[in-house]
Order: C-alpha cells, then structure tokens, then sequence
C-alpha cells in the first residue's frame, strides 16, 4: 500500500448537487413524515409515523453494508487504501444507522404494543438477532484497533467484514420471518399488510427510504474524505520523521 493509492478525495458539482438534493430530500420527508395526515391502523395509531424512519435506517443497514463487502472484496483483489478505507466508512455508517434503526423499534415496541408497563426489551426474534448482528458490526472495528500493520489490518478486516455480510440476510430477514414476532413478515406471512400500513402512506414511505439513503450516502462521503485527508497527513508525517532521522 503506497500513498497513491490513496488519491485526493473529489469536490466537484455531483457532491455539492448531492448535497442539495439530499437536504431537500429529506427535510421534506421529515416535515410531511412529522406533520402531514396519518391513516387510523389498530394498535399503531399516530405511533405509524416511525414507520417512515424505522425502516429507511433498517434499509441503510444493508445497503452499507453491501457497500463495505464491495469495497472489502476489492481490498482483497488489488490491495489498495482508498478500498479500505471505503469499506471501514460504509461498515460505520451501516453499523449507525442499525443503532438508530434498533433504538427507533424499542421506543416504538415501548409506547405502542407495551403501553402502561415497564417493558423495554421484549426478546423479539428479530430484535435479537439484531443486536447479534451489530455485535458482528462491532468486533469489526475491534478487530481494526487490534491489528498495527496496514496491509495485514485492511486484508484480515476485509476478510471478516465480508463474513459480517454474509450473516445479515441470515439473522435479520431468514430466521426472524420463521419465528413470531411483531415485526411484519414473522411466521412466514406477508410483509406489510393492511394491519401494518395504509396505501396512502406508501409514496410517503417510498420517498423516506430514498431520501434517507441519500443522506448517508452523503455522509458515508464526507467521512470518506476526511478519513483519506487524516491518512495522507499522517503518511506527510511520517515521511518528515523519517527525513529528519
């Protein structure tokens, strides 16, 4: 791994446009999520409104997820940083938006089916699994902080962020959907029935998910940029010890 593997991050028209694009996006996803009308639906009633946050943060869980095992395949093909380093900010902002994602279905379980008691965590099949998941997440991370040398780090970190994206589909879609649980989908019946969401508030639902993808694939690229920033001044620093040596 050399410095120009790590090239000067880009700042031209199509991030400032994503930029634009996505505040937009979102705000007014947030504005019409928080404010606009909301369909009656047994049990759930206004609480619905998480719907348009809970699941675009469960879909960004996967989708950078996906990103990062890309980004960790190239790693093990050519070698290069600018791939790990892609890879590590894709697994950051997949592991964050699980975070959000799991905190938004607890204070949702909480105030909804578990009103009036002291239930927080209810041992959902598919909050379980999760919170497994997100462990896997985690000991990514652990495992980059154990390991010095840079290759060795960024091809065993590749190597275990590609098993990290193996188990996802396995412990948050297949095995859930074969146990009950409140979570549409459960017992192998149909996702997002009638019980779970009203036709009026799919386009709203639609456009949460796009727009909030954009927004981290906004910061999944400011992060990018600031951490090949942080790398290329510590090779400079390095390169000036050694000089002066």
């Amino acid at each position: 791994m050399t410095a120009h593997d790590l090239p000067t991050p880009r700042t031209g028209w199509p991030y400032r446009l994503l930029t634009i694009v996505a505040a937009i996006w979102v705000t007014v996803v947030i504005v019409v999520s928080l404010l606009g009308d909301i369909a009656w639906l047994p049990i759930l009633e206004h609480t619905a409104r998480n719907l348009y946050f809970h699941l675009p943060l469960w879909l960004a869980l996967f989708v950078f997820s996906l990103i990062a095992a890309y980004h960790s395949v190239r790693v093990l093909q050519s070698g290069r940083r600018i791939h790990d380093v892609r890879a590590e900010q894709a697994m950051v902002v997949s592991v964050g938006a699980g975070l959000m994602a799991m905190v938004t279905g607890v204070v949702w379980g909480r105030f909804t089916w578990y009103v009036g008691t002291d239930i927080w965590w209810n041992g959902d099949p598919r909050q379980v699994m999760v919170a497994v998941q997100l462990l896997i997440g985690g000991a990514y991370f652990v495992l980059r902080g154990a390991l010095e040398e840079p290759r060795r780090r960024a091809r065993i970190a590749a190597a275990y962020c590609l098993f990290a994206a193996t188990t996802l589909p396995f412990l948050i879609y297949v095995l859930p959907r074969r146990m009950a649980s409140l979570h549409p989908g459960a017992e192998g019946n149909p996702a997002f029935s009638e019980m779970d969401i009203a036709p009026q508030m799919r386009i709203v639902l639609y456009a949460s998910l796009i727009g909030f993808q954009l927004l981290f694939y906004w910061i999944y690229v400011q992060r990018v940029r600031v951490r090949v920033l942080e790398e290329r001044r510590r090779d400079r620093e390095e390169a000036q010890l050694v000089g002066a040596l």
